[in-house]
């Protein structure tokens, strides 16, 4: 008993050690955000001397013509219906594919598994030409239509995978009842899709949180522009950059994306084990 005690000890201090490493230019950061640009330059301290808010007052005002409440404004315009779309869709082709047999099943889901594989630097260019044939560019579209067509076959493959580890014996008896195709995925199998329906959110509400290169393309107004390029506008490479007002607003950049992971946690990593488990 004392033996198990002192390992489990040692495994918490290792634990604690490593998490301490690991969130360290976190905290860094965040401490910084209540320093002076002169202190997080020439001064070592971690704690700042002196707490101040300058660093939030003045990075969420700014001198341009949109503050940066505009910009998180933008990123949840892109990113809530970029996310629902995907996950919508996601479910949909996956449930077909994992539930009904039609010509060329099999082909098809080589070909849409294939994509993976495929480098995104390759879809740059082809993609730029046919939305500004659409005339798509300075629009959040480039954005929102992929997602409404499951353009994600990562997360087509989770779901995927998911719903093969549910019993065909639930579908039959819903049948048997009356169900049709669309109300067995919406009152049979969503509420039990729910741990992978988080995972898929999660994973969309990162990678479009956080994405510069695509909107960067796309987004010429700096009206429209969404968090990562008004980080990016608060760096002046010809002048002084005000580290203090950039740290604050990464603070107040990454709180949305990290709250919404927390709040989903459970069952982010129910839904990821699960999907890798199954099938």
């Amino acid at each position: 008993m004392k033996k198990k005690l002192i390992h489990k000890c040692i495994a918490y201090i290792v634990l604690i050690f490593f998490g301490y490493i690991m969130l360290f230019p976190l905290l860094w950061l965040f401490m910084g955000s209540f320093k002076t640009t002169h202190e997080i330059l020439y001064d070592s301290n971690f704690f700042p001397h002196q707490w101040s808010l300058d660093g939030y007052i003045s990075g969420w005002k700014n001198d341009w013509e949109y503050n940066f409440g505009v910009f998180l404004k933008n990123t949840f315009c892109l990113v809530i219906p970029t996310v629902t779309f995907s996950v919508v869709s996601c479910v949909l082709v996956a449930y077909g594919f994992a539930r009904f047999d039609f010509r060329l099943k099999k082909l098809l889901f080589s070909i849409m598994i294939s994509t993976l594989m495929l480098p995104n630097a390759v879809l740059v260019i082809p993609r730029y030409m046919l939305f500004n044939q659409f005339g798509w560019l300075n629009t959040y579209l480039p954005f929102w239509i992929p997602a409404i067509f499951a353009t994600t076959p990562f997360h087509i493959f989770m779901v995927y995978q998911f719903i093969r580890g549910i019993p065909k014996d639930l579908d039959e008896a819903a049948q048997i009842d009356g169900c049709g195709p669309l109300r067995i995925l919406a009152e049979i199998l969503m509420p039990l899709l729910k741990p992978i329906i988080f995972s898929v959110a999660v994973f969309q509400v990162i990678w479009n949180w956080n994405d510069f290169f695509n909107v960067y393309i796309y987004i010429s107004d700096v009206g429209k522009y969404t968090i990562s390029l008004g980080l990016r506008m608060l760096m002046d490479v010809e002048a002084t950059s005000d580290w203090n007002q950039i740290m604050a607003m990464c603070i107040v950049s990454i709180a949305p994306c990290t709250l919404f992971y927390f709040a989903m946690q459970k069952y982010f990593v129910e839904g990821v084990t699960s999907a890798a488990i199954k099938g």
